[in-house]
């Protein structure tokens, strides 16, 4: 059965980038290809887009979507953070969204939702690295006090640590169990904090981030754009402060002037949120956070 899918920002996201015919698009998080159909519909029989992505059945609906689109596509099935080092040549739009898929959210068997039972997955990657149930059989109490708190942002949790460690639940309904024990009326809403930070290190989210900031000098053409999708604080932050930096050119210390013009302009002085319009209609919006940037 088909997956509803409706890309957030949809709208902004595109005037922030201005595709236009024959340029070369790079799509990090392909998804179901909502972004990446309106991008190659503005490209043309000259233009290209490259789309990554972990989930090799979310790439196989994408590939269908896009065939009836004129333009040249090139697929990578991995990690975003694995694939860019090996890309060569510069794009003119970089796209991340970085988001759950239609898929991870609303098949109950991937493991990313305690709303219903199943077991204890959330791999984007299906054929590759180990489940999160792995993930907390493998780390030390230590180890995993440190994913709660620097990935769910949960603080005080090594009693939580020390407790899903005994009891190394299988299922999505067993951790939250292991939580209902330590947390009691207050489970509710701790429990995404858990199910985000998990997720997290299963796919090591951050990292991968952290090398498409790093390489996107090198692989952003002259005059390229590049926009990216946060939902949670952390990404969000990352993206935030790195673009900050992108754009900041180091002064004279006596007379403050710039030593130099700089190689990038923000294209979002703020972040772009949705519209209570959007988040009515698209629920799963609400926590978007769209920033951009130019290169010179």
């Amino acid at each position: 059965m088909p997956f509803a899918h409706t890309p957030a920002l949809l709208s902004e996201t595109l005037d922030l980038l201005q595709p236009k015919a024959g340029e070369k698009v790079l799509d990090v998080t392909l998804g179901l290809a909502g972004h990446a159909a309106a991008l190659a519909e503005r490209l043309g029989p000259t233009g290209s887009l490259t789309g990554i992505d972990a989930d090799a059945g979310n790439l196989a609906d994408a590939k269908k979507r896009l065939s009836k689109l004129p333009c040249t596509f090139v697929f990578h099935h991995g990690n975003f953070g694995d694939v860019i080092p090996t890309l060569q040549g510069e794009y003119d739009i970089i796209l991340a969204d970085l988001g759950l898929s239609s898929p991870h959210v609303d098949d109950a068997t991937r493991g990313f939702s305690f709303r219903a039972d199943a077991p204890l997955d959330m791999r984007y990657d299906r054929t590759a690295g180990e489940t999160a149930a792995q993930l907390i059989t493998r780390l030390s109490t230590e180890e995993l006090t440190a994913v709660l708190n620097d990935y769910g942002e949960i603080h005080g949790i090594l009693r939580l640590a020390q407790k899903v460690k005994g009891d190394a639940p299988q299922t999505t309904h067993a951790l939250a169990k292991s939580v209902e024990s330590i947390f009691g009326f207050r489970t509710k809403s701790v429990l995404p904090q858990i199910f985000q930070a998990l997720r997290i290190a299963v796919n090591n989210e951050l990292g991968a981030l952290n090398v498409l900031l790093e390489n996107l000098s090198r692989i952003l053409a002259k005059n390229g754009r590049c926009a990216i999708l946060s939902y949670h604080s952390l990404e969000d932050r990352l993206v935030k402060q790195t673009f900050r930096a992108l754009v900041t050119v180091p002064k004279d210390p006596i007379t403050g002037q710039p030593l130099r013009e700089p190689r990038f302009t923000l294209l979002t002085k703020h972040a772009v949120v949705p519209s209570e319009r959007e988040v009515a209609e698209n629920p799963r919006s609400r926590s978007a956070k769209l920033r951009a940037i130019r290169k010179a």
